[in-house]
């Protein structure tokens, strides 16, 4: 064998090992979700069950969690007398009976409320005239969660905990409510870095050093959560319009024509690749491990937004060592499309199918859950 073929293929070998060596210390996004303690692909119970049951209730977050939800994913909002609880709307007039109980407050914000006031509305009947082929007589009456209460149902179920995901709403509104949340998370136990395993060696969300992702729209609240609490994850979530993604077109949605917002919001998008690229660069600079875009879905809805995980910004997000966690999917052609593009994880109001999807089917139906839970 000639000395120069010798050399070559010696270099050739070295070349290839330290290409293998620098991929290996780059690893892909199911490697990286591990080392944080996050399942992936993820399955994050939108408001709860809350296709299922009243959103961000009891109800919904029981019937999450004894499905197997790796996620009870909330929105935080602080009460005029300092209490944290849970409430996706600024307003109360949609998922509660405030018209009926405050008349004259009932376009106030949910926050000019004390917890003991936000405790008398029925958060569940509203579910029951909007969705009668999914009503329960036992969801009349339901009340507003405190975090505390999402923790002790978390905690509730010796077989499954599912971790927390907690979304910072309006933080505007509530000045220091990253503080008050690392306050209560870290009396609750929930700042802890053990990260614990069950005998079957399956990933033990509500357990381990994943078991709280915080998420916001609000660049402002992302540093503020990333100062609080540097070492758990956080996702910055992603969308075309005002405050995040400069759209490519300035036409609103008033001058549109479109019949409704859904319509129109899903026909957005970045203004050019740069942009998006500059939202995903901000993410990592300021902690974050992953992302939370939305997306459009194949029969549009209130529901569907700009197509923000399209493969290629998939690619970007994986490239800069970031997860993808998208926004909000209910129907096996959607988590099927998302999959295939990339995507690292889901948000869904149907935690039941998107197990079912995952080939991780729940231990019963969610009939099953409901009445075991007295619903």
């Amino acid at each position: 064998m000639p000395a120069t073929f010798t050399k070559g293929a010696l270099l050739l070998s070295l070349l290839l090992g330290l290409g293998q060596a620098q991929a290996a210390s780059e690893p892909g996004p199911a490697a990286l979700a591990t080392r944080l303690g996050i399942p992936h692909p993820a399955v994050i119970a939108h408001r709860g069950a809350s296709f299922d049951a009243p959103e961000s209730t009891a109800a919904a977050y029981k019937t999450a969690r004894d499905l197997g939800a790796d996620y009870l994913e909330m929105d935080l909002q602080r009460s005029k007398d300092g209490v944290l609880f849970v409430l996706h709307d600024n307003n109360l007039q949609r998922t509660t009976d405030v018209a009926s109980k405050f008349p004259e407050r009932k376009d106030s914000p949910a926050n000019a409320f004390t917890m003991a006031e936000l405790k008398t509305l029925d958060a569940g009947s509203w579910f029951n005239a909007a969705y009668p082929d999914r009503a329960r007589p036992a969801f009349a009456g339901l009340k507003i969660l405190t975090l505390d209460e999402i923790i002790d149902i978390a905690e509730g179920n010796a077989l499954h905990k599912p971790g927390l995901y907690i979304e910072s709403k309006e933080p505007q509104q509530f000045p220091g409510i990253e503080h008050d949340l690392k306050e209560k998370l870290q009396d609750r136990g929930w700042l802890s870095q053990a990260d614990s395993k069950p005998a079957n060696g399956e990933l033990a969300v509500g357990q381990g050093k994943g078991k709280v992702v915080l998420q916001t729209f609000e660049k402002s609240s992302l540093e503020l959560l990333q100062k609080e609490m540097p070492t758990v994850p956080k996702i910055l979530l992603l969308w075309v319009g005002e405050g995040s993604i400069e759209p490519k077109s300035k036409v609103t949605f008033a001058e549109s024509g479109e019949k409704d917002k859904a319509a129109y919001y899903a026909k957005q998008e970045p203004k050019d690749k740069a942009e998006f690229q500059r939202w995903i660069d901000y993410a990592k600079a300021q902690g974050a491990i992953g992302t939370g875009p939305s997306a459009a879905l194949t029969q549009g809805g209130d529901q569907s937004y700009s197509d923000l995980v399209q493969p290629w910004m998939n690619q970007y997000t994986h490239d800069q060592g970031l997860l993808v966690h998208v926004y909000t999917i209910d129907e096996a052609v959607d988590y099927q499309k998302v999959m295939d593009a990339g995507v690292d994880g889901i948000f869904t109001n149907r935690a039941s199918e998107l197990l079912k999807f995952y080939k991780r089917p729940a231990p019963a139906s969610v009939d099953q859950v409901l009445k075991n839970n007295g619903y």
